[in-house]
């Protein structure tokens, strides 16, 4: 919302037609994407070949922390109840 637009209104709402308002509404939400995508700035191919690389670095460390866990929580619970017998009788 622009200043002058909040400071025109005042806290009160419009007294336009309800459906101008809804298509005036729509415009300004579709101009005001556009202004923030002119905004963004791609990566460079160095930029993003580092990001993805820190990316993949970072799951594998992940996956070898969650794997000890798993690892060894499984043979805490096998230890304390009581090993890996059979569960047929």
């Amino acid at each position: 919302m622009t200043e002058t637009a909040a400071s025109s209104s005042k806290g009160r709402p419009a007294k336009k037609d309800a459906k101008a308002n809804v298509f005036a509404r729509i415009a300004l939400f579709v101009r005001q994407i556009i202004g923030e995508l002119k905004k963004v700035v791609a990566p460079t191919r160095k930029e993003l070949i580092n990001y993805t690389l820190v990316v993949l670095v970072f799951v594998a460390i992940m996956m070898v922390i969650v794997s000890v866990l798993d690892i060894g929580f499984g043979t805490a619970v096998g230890w304390l109840f009581g090993g890996t017998g059979s569960t047929d009788s």
